[in-house]
C-alpha cells in the first residue's frame, strides 16, 4: 500500500468536516494522522497474511487502511454510528482492492460478544484504544475470544507501563496480574502527541502480548476476586488485607501458608500463579459470600 492510501492530517480533516465531526473526549477519539506511526503499528504487531484482526474504534479509518493488506480480514468495532457507516466507503474510496476483506460492527467494544462478529474468528487484536477504557477493553476481549493470540494496542502511556509491569515493581497491580492471567505482555515502545488529532494531553504507548495458558487450579473470576481483594489495601501485609476475602486474618494466613506464600507478604510481589493457588485453597465458609 503506498502513502497516497493512507490518510494525513489534510485527509482527516477533511473526512471529520464532511460528517460534521467534532471529537468527543467521552469517547476517547484522537485521530491518528500520521501514515508512518500506522505503519510502524503495523509491522510491531507481526502479523501473518492469514491473521484476522479486531480492530476497537478505528474512527476515521487510518490504521484500517494500513491493516488491510497486511492480513486476511479486519473486524472493526466502533461505537460512533456515524463513523460506523462511513468507514466501508472510506476503504472503497482509497483501497479497493482490498475493501472486501473489512467487516464493521457498531457496537461497544466493552459489551461486544464473539456472537456479534459476522464471518471469521478473530485471531488478533491491533488498535487505538480509547484511554478511558483500555484495560477494560483489552480484558474483555481476551476473554470473550479465546482464538485471539496475540495483539498490539496504543494506550495512555501510563496503562502500557502498568499492563506490562512484573511482579515487584511500583506500577505492577490489578491491571498487570489479571492480563497475565491470559498473556505475556510488554511495552512496544512510545506514540509522539503530535500524530494525533486532536493532541492528547497525555503521552502513548504501545503494549503488545501473546496468548498463553492461564495457570490451572482455579476458575478466572475466582483468581480475579483475590486479585481485586489482595490490591484493594495494597498497603497491607496479605493476612489483612485478606481477611474480609477469607472470613478473618487468621483464616487468611491458612490460604496463605497452604498456598505456599508468607502472610506479611503484600500483593504487589504475587505472580498470577500465586493468585491461582490462593484462589483454590480459599476457605470454605468465604466461598459463600463476595468480600
Amino acid at each position: 500500500m503506498t502513502d497516497s492510501r493512507l490518510l494525513g492530517p489534510a485527509e482527516v480533516r477533511a473526512l471529520a468536516a464532511e460528517l460534521g465531526l467534532r471529537p468527543t473526549k467521552k469517547l476517547g477519539q484522537n485521530f491518528v494522522h500520521d501514515p508512518n506511526t500506522v505503519r510502524r503499528i503495523v509491522k510491531a504487531a507481526e502479523l501473518r497474511p492469514d491473521d484476522v484482526v479486531l480492530e476497537v474504534g478505528p474512527g476515521l479509518g487510518s490504521l484500517t487502511l494500513a491493516l488491510l493488506p497486511a492480513v486476511a480480514a479486519v473486524h472493526a468495532v466502533e461505537i460512533d454510528p456515524v463513523l460506523a457507516a462511513r468507514l466501508p466507503m472510506t476503504a472503497a474510496d482509497r483501497a479497493p482492492g482490498l475493501a472486501d476483506r473489512l467487516t464493521v460492527t457498531t457496537a461497544d467494544a466493552l459489551r461486544v460478544r464473539a456472537a456479534d462478529l459476522a464471518g471469521p474468528v478473530p485471531t488478533a487484536i491491533v488498535a487505538n484504544l480509547p484511554y478511558n477504557v483500555g484495560v477494560p477493553v483489552v480484558l474483555h476481549l481476551l476473554a470473550e475470544l479465546p482464538e485471539i493470540r496475540r495483539g498490539l494496542v496504543m494506550v495512555q502511556s501510563e496503562v502500557a507501563e502498568r499492563l506490562a509491569a512484573e511482579p515487584g515493581g511500583r506500577t505492577y497491580g490489578v491491571p498487570s496480574a489479571k492480563l497475565a492471567w491470559f498473556a505475556s505482555a510488554r511495552r512496544a515502545g512510545r506514540v509522539p502527541r503530535a500524530v494525533f488529532w486532536p493532541v492528547p494531553n497525555v503521552d502513548s504507548g504501545l503494549l503488545a502480548f501473546d496468548r498463553r495458558d492461564p495457570p490451572s487450579g482455579a476458575a478466572r473470576k475466582d483468581v480475579f476476586a483475590v486479585i481485586d481483594a489482595a490490591f484493594a489495601q495494597r498497603r497491607k501485609a496479605l493476612r489483612a488485607a485478606l481477611s474480609g476475602w477469607a472470613g478473618s486474618p487468621a483464616a487468611a494466613e491458612t490460604a496463605l501458608r497452604a498456598a505456599g506464600i508468607e502472610p506479611l507478604e503484600r500483593a504487589e510481589r504475587l505472580d498470577v500463579a500465586a493468585f491461582a493457588r490462593l484462589a483454590a485453597v480459599r476457605p470454605r465458609a468465604a466461598v459463600g459470600g463476595q468480600p
